[in-house]
């Protein structure tokens, strides 16, 4: 179990005890990273009653003060990693609305004579969408840094989950243990819609320092162009079936079949990417769709390997980690990456990647609500929750079901979290 601390104290106006305590069942605090083509949301909810002794209220530190009407508790329950694709966010919207997850985060204690609850959100989608959000959900998208969430996001794991880190090469995926003494420096790579790289020194020192518009967005904009896949999971299980040497022209096919071995370049290595396509007398129909996709996200991924290696070298960084949503865990993704990285670096340097590469920014926004209540954290052992979550939602009411088919869940951490604020309320509605 992730052992996660955060300390937090409520006011709950409008409540009775026992439904205090229901609605400590359910779930706290909702953030999302809304970006150009996925919106990734994280929430927690609670698994059992908080710990204090309401019986002894007014003289328990552990309880509700009477006067005061301070709450102190203590929740076990799971950190939810939900996606959605922006070009659908009605469907965000409808499933935020389902589980009444809006009514979980701040409040917008500026404009108390029109309380609305306030989520914390990053990402460029926040400024585009706020309005729907609020006409919608009757809620306040409050910005969160985008920078900022992906560090926050990324140490927090690094520092939090003992296997979160891994490399992968040639088919074997090895945890990493990260030593938090060593942590920085390092190059965060980010691969969204585009891809920007961040060299972080530490947990408030960090520096975008390059970056390219070839990303997942590319891959899955030119991917749905030329296959006519429907979506960017429909596109990768395709290239799992794929052979990129029918369209990618490689050395051997330039030197007879042989390396050029004088500059290190093997007869498989790739000289041209869709290089094939130019000499033969074939139209896109003559080509395998799976042949198509397969190729392109060898492209793409040998590209951002290689400047993420170069920008590591220009900054004498030996530690690259990757996150985002165009990897997903994909085997010839992470495995491409990694030859490249190890290829241009001769070795000495290492492809890392991160078990919720997906979520760091959703994350990082989550996190910053210890800036209105949230004010300690502190790591114990952990361990990640195993995959057969990720199936499953927590429903409004607390209960396990089948997660919607318009609902991507990636499943949960197991954590406590124990609660102290004096600037969060629940809102009497909607309970």
């Amino acid at each position: 179990m992730i052992n996660i601390y955060i300390h937090i104290h409520k006011i709950m106006e409008g409540v009775g005890i026992e439904e205090r305590e229901q609605s400590l069942d359910q779930v706290s605090h909702v953030a999302l990273d809304i970006g150009g083509t996925l919106i990734k949301v994280v929430y927690f909810s609670s698994s059992s009653n908080f710990s204090s002794d309401h019986k002894n209220i007014g003289s328990s530190a552990d309880g509700i003060d009477a006067f005061s009407g301070k709450l102190n508790y203590r929740l076990s329950g799971r950190l939810h990693f939900l996606k959605f694709e922006t070009s659908k966010i009605c469907e965000c919207v409808q499933f935020i609305s389902s589980k009444l997850l809006r009514h979980y985060g701040d409040l917008d204690v500026e404009n108390q004579a029109n309380y609305k609850t306030k989520i914390k959100a990053t990402g460029g989608g926040t400024f585009k969408f706020s309005e729907l959000f609020k006409d919608e959900l009757d809620i306040i998208l409050d910005m969160v840094d985008e920078m900022s969430s992906l560090v926050a996001g990324a140490n927090f794991l690094l520092k939090a989950v003992h296997h979160e880190a891994f490399t992968y090469m040639d088919g074997q995926k090895v945890y990493v243990q990260i030593d938090q003494e060593d942590l920085y420096p390092y190059l965060l790579v980010n691969i969204g819609s585009g891809v920007s790289m961040i060299k972080v020194e530490s947990d408030s020192k960090f520096e975008r320092v390059s970056g390219t518009s070839v990303g997942g967005g590319t891959f899955w904009g030119l991917g749905k162009l030329l296959t006519k896949c429907k979506s960017f999971d429909e596109l990768i299980e395709l290239s799992h079936r794929g052979n990129n040497r029918v369209i990618d022209m490689l050395v051997g096919d330039i030197y007879g079949g042989m390396d050029y071995s004088k500059i290190g370049l093997t007869s498989t290595a790739i000289a041209s990417s869709f290089g094939k396509a130019i000499s033969k007398k074939k139209e896109l129909e003559d080509y395998r769709a799976e042949d198509v996709a397969r190729s392109l996200l060898r492209m793409i991924s040998n590209n951002i390997g290689q400047i993420a290696y170069l920008n590591a070298l220009r900054f004498g960084l030996k530690r690259i980690f990757f996150g985002g949503f165009f990897i997903r865990g994909h085997a010839y993704t992470m495995d491409t990456i990694s030859v490249a990285v190890h290829y241009w670096s001769k070795g000495e340097a290492k492809a890392l990647f991160l078990c919720h590469e997906g979520f760091l920014g959703a994350l990082g926004s989550f996190l910053s609500y210890k800036g209105n209540g949230f004010v300690e954290v502190t790591h114990g052992s952990t361990e990640q929750n195993s995959s057969s979550q990720n199936n499953l939602v927590c429903t409004g009411d607390g209960i396990e079901s089948s997660a919607d088919d318009c609902v991507k869940h990636y499943g949960c951490i197991e954590c406590k979290l124990e609660k102290r604020t004096e600037n969060l309320r629940f809102l009497s509605k909607g309970y």
